[in-house]
């Protein structure tokens, strides 16, 4: 990727991370509600910095590209969505996904990754995007089925998370 691709919809812009942002990705990625089913967590602004990294890193090393999703009129962020481990050999990537709480039930994920997923088939020449899922996590379940990602199965107890074994349902969509 050259330039850093921003994606609209009606009401969303998605953009690449600022470094303003990171008090918002802090504010997401030490929320209970959001960390609970999510593979990582930060307890202060600056162990944060990792995060943001991670993001600079995924366009540097064409490994995969996250957005900041925000409101189209005031530019209010509502959290993040994008791609990771991408394999160019055989054109698959993964996704995921959080938003602050106060904007959980509003669709925004399902829009913000239907546009991603567009992106990713037409300009990155993807033929495939998996989503790995906690199976207990029914709220990003049902955000994948509504933008017609399909149900493969899932990994029993695979990860081991909070003193414990977890399974993960694997979701995918094929372009």
């Amino acid at each position: 990727m050259t330039s850093f691709p921003i994606l609209k919809t009606k009401r969303l812009l998605l953009r690449q991370f600022i470094e303003t942002d990171i008090d918002n990705v802090f504010k997401g990625l030490s929320h209970p509600d959001v960390i609970k089913y999510y593979g990582i967590s930060y307890t202060s602004l600056e162990a944060t910095k990792t995060q943001m990294q991670f993001f600079a890193d995924l366009e540097k090393n064409e490994t995969g590209c996250w957005w900041a999703i925000c409101n189209t009129e005031n530019n209010v962020f509502y959290g993040a969505c994008g791609l990771n481990n991408m394999n160019k050999e055989h054109k698959k990537a993964e996704m995921g996904f959080w938003l602050l709480p106060d904007f959980w039930g509003k669709g925004i994920i399902t829009e913000a990754a239907a546009i991603i997923c567009q992106y990713a088939f037409t300009n990155l020449q993807l033929h495939r995007i998996e989503a790995m899922v906690e199976t207990e996590n029914m709220n990003s379940k049902k955000a994948l089925e509504k933008i017609q990602f399909i149900y493969e199965g899932t990994m029993k107890e695979c990860e081991y998370k909070d003193g414990k074994y977890i399974s993960l349902d694997i979701y995918a969509l094929l372009n």
